[in-house]
């Protein structure tokens, strides 16, 4: 089983424009110690807008 100390944790990325969406990945703890942000589709308002890391 998996601890909550993995260096690949499963992390969700939130959308930043208020409508939920959520995105899951993995992300490596080593290389991205700091909450993560990436700019990804969101279909609900159908753009590109930035996701962050949602613990």
């Amino acid at each position: 089983m998996a601890s909550s100390t993995d260096l690949r944790p499963v992390i969700k990325l939130r959308s930043t424009a208020g409508t939920g969406y959520t995105y899951v990945t993995r992300k490596n703890r080593r290389n991205d110690p700091d909450r993560l942000v990436l700019r990804k589709y969101d279909p609900i308002v159908r753009r590109h807008v930035d996701f962050k890391e949602d613990r």
